[in-house]
């Protein structure tokens, strides 16, 4: 501190008049993760035994101008990405944590970069009480069920790369033939990786994944999803409240199995980009891959965005059932890194004081 009129003076605002959040910011690839570390609405609702997909339903109903002011403008973006961490209750499920996805849109049921993101945050933020060199497991509940994340831990802090085993994810249709209004029909792969994906290649659509202008690919991804949504109806072995369509991924194509990257773009909620190649996704992929003979057990392999050029690698590395799906348990690996903390505050007289959604 220099001398002046402003020695010893607190940054404002001094007396904030509303809610107060703090914040963990980190990012997978690109893809942002605002993580709230403590929402007590949360904590106590599952405390008194709400499971985690009612959790979601309630925090949607009641908390969701916490998800508007942190994810919306002015404080968030188009992009911008979320995740409640729920601890009481968790524990007691053999959990070291739980997470609520929030997005621009709404709440997700899985999202495998917060998860990498989430397994780094957990070791150096206290939440395993004791964590093991070179290698710790960190436990999560997800909405879609249990998730557990590989983190490096040299005895001080964690480290990179981050992998994690999915739930099971498995093939919900091939080769299904949709009317996309304005592209004629397409064929179209559906996969499930802890929330559901429709996958096509963008040559289908007449585009190139890795140099079409980002807004006609995130056109045409939206038109797949709206027509999928339409004309073919989603299942999930376990619960209603996962059976929905989250988004479409275009790909280059390139399923076979290979030693060089495949590259994606993934679109989600309401027009929402993902920069990294999408944890959830490529878990839906490799699960596709594996349905359709092109991939082996423990066979690598390595994605990479086409909005940042960063990669994830998957693998299946267990064949499972899921209700009567055959399905996989997939790893997948990729790199998370803090970016900073915040405390944003919420004056109530401010008239966007839960923030806006502009495209």
């Amino acid at each position: 501190g220099g001398g002046g009129g402003g020695a010893g003076r607190r940054l404002p605002p001094h007396s904030p008049s509303g809610l107060v959040l703090q914040t963990v910011e980190m990012h997978t690839g690109g893809e942002p993760l605002r993580i709230i570390p403590r929402l007590e609405m949360a904590e106590e609702a599952v405390a008194e035994g709400l499971s985690l997909l009612s959790l979601r339903r309630e925090v949607a109903a009641t908390e969701d101008h916490v998800r508007r002011a942190l994810m919306h403008e002015p404080r968030g973006h188009a992009g911008m990405y979320g995740a409640v961490v729920v601890r009481n209750g968790a524990a007691a499920a053999g959990a070291h944590l739980a997470a609520l996805f929030l997005h621009g849109a709404g709440y997700s049921t899985m999202c495998g970069h917060a998860v990498l993101a989430l397994g780094r945050f957990a070791l150096d933020y206290g939440l395993v009480a004791a964590p093991s060199c070179p290698e710790t497991a960190v436990r999560l509940h997800c909405p879609c069920g249990p998730v557990t994340a590989f983190v490096p831990w040299d005895g001080h802090r964690s480290g990179n790369p981050v992998r994690f085993h999915s739930v099971p994810a498995f093939a919900a249709a091939t080769d299904l033939a949709i009317d996309v209004p304005g592209h004629g029909k397409v064929m179209v792969d559906i996969g499930y990786g802890g929330t559901f994906y429709a996958f096509l290649s963008a040559e289908q659509l007449g585009l190139d994944v890795c140099s079409s202008k980002t807004r006609d690919l995130v056109n045409a991804a939206s038109a797949v999803t709206e027509a999928v949504k339409k004309q073919f109806k989603l299942r999930h072995p376990e619960s209603e409240d996962l059976a929905f369509l989250y988004g479409t991924i275009l790909t280059d194509g390139k399923d076979a199995f290979s030693e060089e990257p495949t590259t994606n773009i993934c679109v989600f909620a309401d027009e929402q980009v993902d920069r990294s190649p999408t944890g959830s996704g490529v878990t839906a992929r490799i699960a596709l891959q594996y349905h359709k003979g092109l991939i082996q057990l423990n066979q690598t392999r390595t994605f990479r965005s086409s909005t940042t050029g960063s990669f994830f690698t998957g693998k299946a590395v267990k064949a499972t059932k899921f209700g009567d799906y055959n399905a996989v348990i997939v790893e997948v690996s990729g790199e998370a890194f803090y970016t900073g903390t915040a405390t944003f505050t919420v004056e109530e007289e401010d008239p966007l004081k839960y923030g806006f959604f502009f495209k």
